[in-house]
């Protein structure tokens, strides 16, 4: 059965092929119109945003979860900055990445190029939506875009003003589609178009990422999935502890790099958590711990094992004291989503048996796993970050979002 959104991917398809040709400098030039137009027209946009968290509410979304969702004065400036940073970075298409000679004088060289048509899939967030048009087309991509039910009529707004911008300044506005269905059926015939998108990328809780993982005939790229934790070791300064956990916690629960569950060493426990805890129950946060902690915060909820394996995206925190740091590495391996993990201690040793033990797209000494973001790692803007080995690790930036061909240069060498 021939899906009803193939013409419209196809036309996408066609868009990508001008897009992957166009100069640095046309690309750089949409997105300061864009950032420019975004702007100009932000109080058309909190308008739309407003429609859908009146809708979020009357649903009975979760105030964690419609935090995801609130655009503001503030969160619309930070696209704009975020477009105008992605300009100034250098355009990877074209970029050599190796050259050789080979000895019967072929020229071989292997250069960056597009992934060509990218779906992303993603609940709530409407900056996604700027997000994914300033990285794909500045790499060259068009897009597929599917949000979420939640965020729609901040989706729409976001992605016309997008395509307008495109077709303003000389581009393709086919390079961006947003598919606005709401059926799950439609997200797997869009996950069917293998002849038309290149590969997709999820982004949202556990749910949706599995389900696109499960029903995707095309590459996934997995994103997103954060059950982070923060260990505090024997030797930990307990001042920076308490403020590294308090903001991985705290400072925006509702995204991925938040902290989900806190190590302490039982050498330290006694003196670490009580004052600790008093000051996450003053934001708000419940905890769930082991018997050991429990034992020492009677406020403590039991932890249960789902707790452990949890990505609460909320202010709610699981706690185990654990005998050191053999006992908090086995808990990561065993729990951990391998997305951000981190260790306040004073030991160097320990510092650097943890860099090197825990498996995970990004890992931190003495510092918030709330770093864990594009922006913050200076590449502009992200398209999510990558849980997955292959083919891109951690926050996706520009050349995540390409691969690599080679070209060939000879002179009339035959092979023999």
């Amino acid at each position: 059965m021939v899906s009803r959104f193939h013409d419209l991917v196809r036309a996408v398809k066609k868009a990508s092929y001008i897009l992957m040709n166009a100069t640095a400098e046309q690309k750089n030039t949409f997105l300061e119109v864009l950032a420019g137009r975004l702007g100009e027209e932000s109080g058309n946009i909190l308008i739309e945003n407003k429609r859908d968290l009146t809708a979020a509410r009357m649903e009975g979304m979760k105030v964690s979860l419609t935090d995801r969702l609130v655009l503001d004065e503030k969160r619309i400036q930070a696209m704009v900055d975020g477009l105008r940073n992605v300009a100034l970075l250098p355009d990877p298409i074209g970029e050599i990445v190796s050259g050789v000679t080979r000895p019967n004088g072929l020229i071989i060289e292997r250069i960056r190029v597009p992934l060509g048509v990218i779906a992303i899939i993603y609940e709530a967030r409407p900056n996604v939506t700027i997000d994914s048009v300033a990285l794909g087309v500045k790499a060259g991509n068009a897009l597929v875009l599917r949000g979420s039910h939640s965020a729609r009529h901040s989706n729409r707004v976001l992605a016309d003003l997008s395509r307008r911008c495109l077709g303003e300044t000389g581009l393709p506005e086919n390079a961006v589609l947003l598919i606005e269905s709401e059926s799950h059926q439609d997200v797997q015939e869009l996950l069917s178009l293998r002849d038309c998108i290149d590969v997709a990328i999820p982004r949202g809780g556990a749910g949706l990422i599995q389900s696109v993982i499960e029903h995707s005939h095309i590459p996934v790229i997995e994103t997103g999935v954060g059950n982070c934790h923060v260990y505090i070791e024997a030797s930990a300064d307990f001042p920076m502890a308490e403020a590294i956990l308090i903001n991985a916690k705290t400072q925006r629960p509702s995204v991925c790099n938040a902290a989900e569950t806190l190590l302490v060493d039982e050498a330290i426990a006694q003196g670490f958590l009580p004052p600790l805890a008093e000051a996450l129950g003053a934001r708000g946060v419940e905890l769930r711990g082991c018997e050991k902690t429990m034992a020492i915060l009677p406020q403590a909820k039991p932890a249960s094992e789902e707790d452990w394996w949890c990505e609460f995206l909320d202010l709610i925190l699981s706690v185990k004291i654990v005998s050191g740091i053999n006992e908090a590495i086995s808990h990561i391996h065993h729990y951990g989503s391998r997305h951000s993990e981190a260790i306040v201690t004073s030991d160097y040793r320990q510092a650097r048996r943890f860099l090197a033990e825990v498996d995970a797209a990004a890992v931190y000494v003495n510092a918030s796993t709330r770093f864990t973001d594009g922006e913050q790692f200076g590449l502009g803007a992200e398209i999510g970050i990558s849980t997955q080995k292959l083919h891109a690790r951690g926050p996706m930036g520009l050349r995540e979002l390409t691969t690599t061909k080679y070209i060939v240069y000879g002179n009339g060498q035959i092979r023999q």
